[in-house]
């Protein structure tokens, strides 16, 4: 346990028929980086969350994906965080961001949530002081259709081509991203 660990964490709601939903794409680039790294997740009870670490340039990475559902992601994130004695600015938060265009990406830390349920549960534990990757799934095109609908609704095929090509990016680029922010951010949007 090291204060040099990283922790990157994957918003998501748990079971196969939320996988492919816009709320999801957190989980996805998690996902991604876990198979580009080799590593598997395991369910731990005690963490609320599925687990995976390796090492990247000699630097303990802590893949999770809470299991508490979306808008209870910071008991997983605190419970984490405190076990492995993580700084809040080495914590990486991917999300969904309806405000941001489709396949847009921007990273900031801290700020608020945006109405965001996942972020709300994690400031509420840890404060907002970690770095979140939004990731743009834009919002419905009809005014009145509610929100809840569109970020559980899933992908279409050509958006989930899309979002691949994301999670690839950001996985390939995982070295930027935990050494230099700046670089990172113009690095990943480039897909």
């Amino acid at each position: 346990m090291s204060d040099t660990a990283f922790l990157l964490v994957g918003l998501g709601n748990p079971g196969t028929q939320y996988e492919r939903n816009r709320h999801n794409v957190g989980f996805q680039v998690i996902d991604r980086i876990a198979e580009e790294c080799s590593v598997v997740f395991n369910k731990k009870a005690d963490f609320f969350s599925e687990i995976a670490s390796f090492k990247n340039n000699g630097r303990k990475v802590v893949l999770i994906k809470p299991q508490t559902f979306m808008n209870l992601s910071g008991r997983a994130v605190g419970i984490v965080k405190t076990f492995f004695k993580i700084s809040s600015d080495k914590i990486f938060v991917f999300h969904d961001d309806i405000d941001l265009k489709f396949g847009q990406i921007k990273i900031k830390r801290g700020g608020g949530s945006a109405g965001h349920n996942g972020l709300k549960s994690i400031d509420g534990i840890i404060g907002n002081d970690y770095w979140r990757i939004r990731i743009g799934v834009g919002r419905p095109e009809e005014k009145n259709f509610e929100i809840a609908s569109y970020v559980l609704g899933n992908f279409s095929e050509e958006e989930e081509k899309i979002i691949e090509k994301i999670c690839a990016n950001i996985s390939k680029n995982l070295d930027s991203l935990l050494d230099d922010i700046k670089i990172s951010e113009k690095v990943i949007r480039e897909f």
